[in-house]
């Protein structure tokens, strides 16, 4: 009984989908965090009676024919990158992108990652470094002595040092872009690694044409809208709770014929 592996596919695909709700609720609160949809695509069909043959000698053609589905199957987790909302926290080091671009990160392997989340801090050889120590590209270092650190749209980072009247330059940030943002790999930490989905990245600096601005003093909130993710996991559980019906449906119908007499 094809009903049995088909109610079984779609059980499957909604524990998937609020798999993938709830990893979202999850991060309501994670900073620079992305939503994700789970998407889906219908399996083989089986041709009882292929479309198109001829039904007689005459030449008629059956119009429809008679296909059966097999059930569905995951296609895809989309990343939805559209932009949150902006807070601010008052703490110097936090830095919110107002627009297109990621941050790039220099991991201890020597390779690049990038981020949104912007909630950085400043180590104690005054580098700019995200919560787990890793410098934030391209490596800024704030003179020990400086009194106050300002951070312009441009990303230009201006230390005002003891003695001094006028802030002086110590930096520059840099935002990196890609054609195709939902194709970046998803490492945990905020992260994420260039792939060959993603394209290459972009370098450039903020507030530039294709860039956005940095935002001093603001972090980038989650873009997850609760109530909409509440009203996706209550779809998907009706829908899980459909496909089970189906299953003991069939189930019964298998016993009802194993009793014939």
């Amino acid at each position: 009984m094809r009903a049995l592996t088909t109610a079984a596919s779609g059980m499957q695909a909604q524990q998937m989908n609020v798999e993938v709700i709830s990893n979202n609720l999850a991060n309501m609160n994670t900073t620079g965090f992305k939503r994700q949809r789970a998407e889906f695509q219908d399996l083989l069909y089986q041709n009882v009676q292929a479309m198109g043959m001829n039904s007689s000698d005459a030449g008629t053609i059956v119009p429809t024919g008679v296909q059966v589905g097999l059930g569905v199957q995951a296609s895809s987790i989309y990343r939805i990158t559209e932009q949150g909302s902006l807070n601010n926290t008052g703490n110097p080091f936090d830095l919110a992108i107002s627009g297109r671009g990621y941050f790039r990160i220099q991991m201890p392997d020597g390779s690049d990652a990038y981020t949104r989340a912007g909630n950085f801090a400043i180590s104690a050889e005054g580098q700019i470094v995200t919560p787990d120590g890793y410098p934030v590209a391209p490596g800024i270092a704030i003179p020990q002595d400086s009194r106050e650190v300002s951070i312009n749209s441009q990303g230009q980072v201006q230390a005002l040092i003891d003695g001094q009247t006028e802030p002086q330059t110590v930096g520059q940030l840099e935002l990196a872009t890609f054609f195709n943002e939902a194709g970046l790999e998803a490492v945990g930490d905020n992260l994420y690694l260039e792939s060959a989905a993603s394209g290459a990245a972009n370098v450039g600096t903020p507030d530039s044409p294709g860039y956005g601005a940095v935002m001093q003093g603001y972090v980038e909130s989650a873009n997850v809208n609760a109530v909409s993710e509440i009203t996706a996991l209550i779809q998907a559980q009706r829908a899980y709770e459909m496909n089970a019906r189906v299953i003991t449906a069939s189930d019964e119908m298998l016993a009802a014929s194993s009793n014939l007499r």
